[in-house]
């Protein structure tokens, strides 16, 4: 055996990188997709004084959408805006050929906001930070 080394530190993008990939070499194959198949999405929404409204950010692997984050500033939060984000990010998903969806919020966020545009809670992880929970979402795009 050779000698190894342990470490433990902060975030650590390089070796974020080096695991992503070493994770591509087996899911891919598993899943009969290839990186050709994924891609980063984004949905932005900008002022006149070009100050951030609000945005989406997501990504696409083999027909299916995640979004990771879902964000409004407070003061137009009764404007649509995350209705309107959202509909983009599926509008944009189905374009590229996604059939499918899925999402997370904690209950102290918006799970009745995904629920009202028709996603389907799968589960929920508990133990998130002041008892609240990680809620599960999926939505079909067909």
């Amino acid at each position: 055996m050779t000698d190894t080394t342990m470490s433990v530190g902060d975030g650590d993008k390089d070796l974020s990188e080096r695991l992503s990939a070493g994770l591509d070499e087996v899911n891919f194959p598993a899943t009969g997709t290839t990186a050709d198949d994924q891609g980063e999405l984004s949905v932005k929404v900008v002022d006149d004084a070009g100050e951030l409204v609000g945005g989406l950010t997501a990504w696409t692997w083999g027909g299916l959408l995640g979004i990771e984050m879902l964000w409004v500033r407070a003061d137009s939060r009764q404007d649509g805006w995350g209705s309107k984000l959202l509909v983009a990010a599926e509008e944009e998903a189905r374009r590229r050929g996604c059939d499918r969806a899925c999402v997370s919020s904690f209950t102290f966020q918006a799970p009745g906001f995904y629920e009202r545009h028709g996603y389907v809670e799968t589960g929920r992880t508990r133990g998130i930070p002041g008892g609240a929970e990680d809620v599960h979402f999926f939505k079909p795009l067909t």
